[in-house]
């Protein structure tokens, strides 16, 4: 079996800070970004930053299917008692839904889409596939948050995501407002790893899905980062999207407004950078949550829905 080394260490018994050593955008050997939707000014913002934001990179008539696609699969009985199904502990509403492009024809179109797999292509410098994808769900007054974080942490320690050559997109099915409990991101911060302290526990994803404490960072090296990077919260009318790097330090707040927010989070992940067994857990986790399916997208499939 070949020995795969870990250049991020993590679940230790100290927190560690390491930097980041590989590229933000996965550049071909000429040297210039891959072709694809974005200009040469949002890559540099990518790069520069972690994450660029795009308005109404899906029209009006497209968030009305996906918020009705969405509908339909939380007012499914037999769906809200499937394992891809996150359940609000306190208010037992549905919290998220993964594998939705599996689970739906619409999500599976648009997984396809040029406007998001074309970008994902462009930053990784390779084929992709769909790491993972879900939607969040917070309905007013009583939707959770969602605790700082690293997915990369994750991704690399229970699923084995060797280098940080992923990305996620966020795309807003309702309106993003500076009050219920949009996305924050520490912009810069994809620079450093933190190795969160702490072993991580047998099937942590069937409790982190809903509260996350294993690969949570501690309150001094968010301090010192936030200080260092600054803070930036994500508004925008349903809709719009953002996309940031697979080592952003993001997080939200609850919502305690009467208005619901709603997003598609879908995770691509380069071909190049399949997961190998996990860097620092018992176990892997359900596929549901990190595909085994490796097979690319195809590349000009820009369906409509």
């Amino acid at each position: 079996m070949t020995t795969i080394t870990d250049l991020y260490p993590s679940r230790g018994t100290a927190e560690t800070l390491t930097e980041r050593c590989d590229p933000v955008v996965w550049r071909p050997p000429v040297g210039r970004a891959a072709p694809g939707p974005l200009s040469r000014t949002e890559i540099a913002s990518y790069e520069r930053d972690g994450f660029v934001s795009t308005e109404d990179l899906v029209t009006p008539a497209e968030v009305e299917a996906f918020r009705a696609e969405m509908h339909r699969l939380i007012d499914d009985p037999v769906l809200r008692e499937d394992e891809r199904t996150v359940i609000e502990p306190d208010w037992r509403e549905v919290r998220s839904i993964f594998e939705i492009h599996k689970l739906s024809r619409v999500f599976a179109d648009l997984v396809r889409d040029e406007r998001l797999a074309g970008r994902a292509r462009q930053i990784l410098g390779s084929d992709v596939y769909v790491h993972q994808s879900r939607v969040n769900v917070k309905p007013g007054f009583r939707g959770s948050g969602f605790y700082w974080h690293s997915d990369f942490e994750t991704w690399h320690a229970e699923d084995g995501l060797p280098r940080m050559r992923a990305l996620s997109v966020s795309i807003a099915l309702t309106d993003n407002r500076d009050t219920n409990g949009s996305l924050m991101i520490m912009p810069g911060s994809h620079r450093t790893f933190v190795g969160c302290a702490g072993a991580t526990p047998a099937d942590n994803y069937k409790t982190s899905l809903r509260m996350q404490e294993a690969g949570t960072p501690g309150d001094q090296a968010l301090a010192e980062m936030a200080v260092r990077h600054g803070i930036r919260l994500f508004t925008g009318r349903a809709g719009s999207a953002t996309w940031f790097d697979s080592n952003c330090m993001h997080g939200s707040g609850s919502n305690i407004t009467p208005f619901p927010r709603s997003n598609l989070f879908i995770v691509f992940n380069s071909v190049e950078n399949t997961p190998a067994e996990p860097f620092a857990a018992p176990g892997r986790r359900p596929g549901f949550i990190a595909a085994r399916d490796f097979t690319p997208l195809p590349a000009g499939d820009n369906r409509p829905v």
